[in-house]
């Protein structure tokens, strides 16, 4: 049995961290679902800032868009919802048997809205419309700002997979939000079942404190961090108050391994893949990770409901001079602000590809 299928098996689900129309076009994407147990999809701009500029599969789209009067954010929108509208129709068997727990696809806010909650949600609502696919996540940032922007999005219907989280208090923080939404929606007579993800970033911490800390602390960071928020995670499913929401039929908020590709070129290039097996999660993986981890990874010890070793692990990191709280807000910072890069490097791929095309059509 292929390591994959016996994550599966545990209860894990894999998804994968990419979206190209050339993983569509090629049945590549199919085969990982059939033969990798990919069971969703996750998106972001530098992928596909990556897609568009490093291939031609978009171009004939392009070309035709800007005749159609397209261009910037709206253009790249109409891209992206295509790619993921046909993502999600070959998850759409998941979705269906697993009753909305799995089959997903996500697609995010502008990172330029990061600190602007009322748009935030305004464009939330409109992404998830113009989708027209159930098995679609909006992704919002989960920082103070995007807190309102979660609770107020998930009473407006639309299912958020928070992104940008690094910690146990700031997952814990979205939680609570989605809670406050969901509650709204059953005190206003409205239908509770709207779904949530809340996505925490693992390798980025190592990649952090990498060169600041003694070699025997390499690489562990990311891990500790993940057990200290299972064990907040597990504790909440156990809650008086999410016992209620599941009594009415809301689906729980699954937690959601992001960043798990291997930074350190010293480390096992499926390390956090191995090390984060745990039920009633996601892993979210890039294709190298994935087929790496199909090739040569094991499925070993799932994570402890009670966290295990994390404060002792993060306690000697604080020794040496980490301040956790501290490193997990620069790091929520510092990813909204690579976001609004990519962002802005994916619209100018766009907009000079457009130019390209349509010169090239006149000449």
């Amino acid at each position: 049995m292929k390591p994959t299928q016996q994550l599966h098996d545990l209860g894990q689900s894999l998804w994968l961290d990419n979206i190209t129309r050339g993983l569509l076009v090629s049945g590549t994407l199919a085969r990982y679902i059939k033969e990798l147990s990919i069971t969703g999809l996750t998106s972001n701009p530098s992928i596909f800032d990556h897609a568009i500029k490093n291939s031609n599969f978009y171009d004939e789209a392009i070309r035709q868009k800007r005749k159609d009067g397209k261009s910037g954010e709206d253009l790249f929108l109409e891209l992206a919802l295509e790619d993921l509208r046909q993502a999600a129709d070959l998850f759409r068997p998941i979705y269906d048997t697993t009753g909305g727990l799995d089959g997903w696809v996500s697609i995010e806010v502008s990172p330029l809205l990061a600190y602007d909650a009322a748009n935030t949600v305004k464009e939330a609502v409109q992404l998830h419309a113009q989708a027209e696919r159930p098995n679609l996540f909006v992704k919002i940032p989960g920082n103070s700002e995007g807190v309102v922007a979660i609770e107020e999005a998930t009473f407006a219907g639309v299912p958020v997979n928070i992104t940008l989280l690094f910690s146990r208090e700031q997952y814990l923080a979205s939680a609570e939000a989605y809670f406050r939404g969901i509650e709204r929606r059953i005190a206003a007579g409205l239908d509770p079942r709207i779904p949530s993800r809340a996505s925490v970033f693992i390798s980025r911490w190592d990649k952090a404190v990498m060169g600041k800390v003694p070699k025997e602390l390499q690489d562990r960071l990311g891990i500790a961090i993940a057990k200290r928020t299972y064990k907040a995670y597990r504790e909440l499913l156990a809650s008086a108050r999410w016992q209620k929401l599941a009594a009415a039929g809301v689906q729980q908020q699954r937690l959601l391994w992001a960043s798990t590709g291997t930074k350190d070129p010293s480390a096992s290039d499926v390390l956090y893949i191995e090390a984060l097996a745990a039920p009633d999660t996601i892993n979210t993986i890039p294709d190298k990770t994935l087929l790496a981890f199909a090739d040569h990874g094991r499925v070993g010890d799932v994570l402890p409901i009670d966290g295990g070793d994390a404060e002792e692990v993060i306690a000697k990191f604080v020794a040496a001079g980490i301040a956790d709280g501290q490193l997990a807000a620069d790091l929520q910072r510092e990813g909204a602000e690579s976001f609004v890069k990519s962002w802005q490097d994916l619209l100018d791929c766009v907009a000079s590809k457009s130019v390209a095309l349509h010169s090239a059509s006149k000449a």
